[in-house]
């Protein structure tokens, strides 16, 4: 059971990142002077285009650990009950991250979607410290 939600939260997670690239490239190609792959550097957190785009890297750069880590969990014998509460605490954090700063167009830090962020990467490191001392208690017992 625990397994199952845990992948529906994996699979929420890689839906997202397409979700805000297609939102990115749509919002990209609609600019009067668009330049494929290019973004104006002249945008700010006024523009949409600005907005989308930096909310599809954001995901991408956190993301992409997240999902290596929590493949290794899966692999390794993870405790998969703390693997689905980081995996949904994640996957949670990081739409309404994306919601936020969709909504939100601030430079001020912290902003409300800052403290999504924090705890989207706090449940990362949980998995990144929890899945290290499994994998040293897992070496341990093979010497």
């Amino acid at each position: 059971m625990y397994g199952i939600l845990s992948l529906i939260g994996l699979w929420l997670i890689v839906g997202t990142l397409m979700v805000q690239a297609i939102i990115a490239t749509v919002a990209h190609r609609r600019q009067a002077r668009m330049v494929p792959g290019i973004m104006d550097p002249e945008l700010g957190h006024e523009s949409f285009v600005f907005l989308s785009v930096r909310t599809f890297k954001n995901s991408l750069e956190n993301a992409l650990p997240f999902i290596a880590l929590c493949l290794l969990a899966l692999i390794t014998g993870f405790n998969i009950l703390n693997l689905m509460i980081a995996v949904w605490v994640f996957a949670i954090a990081r739409l309404v991250h994306m919601v936020l700063y969709y909504q939100i167009a601030t430079e001020k830090n912290p902003s409300p979607r800052s403290y999504f962020y924090i705890l989207g990467l706090l449940s990362a490191l949980y998995l990144l410290v929890h899945l290290g001392i499994h994998l040293i208690s897992l070496g341990v017992g093979a010497i």
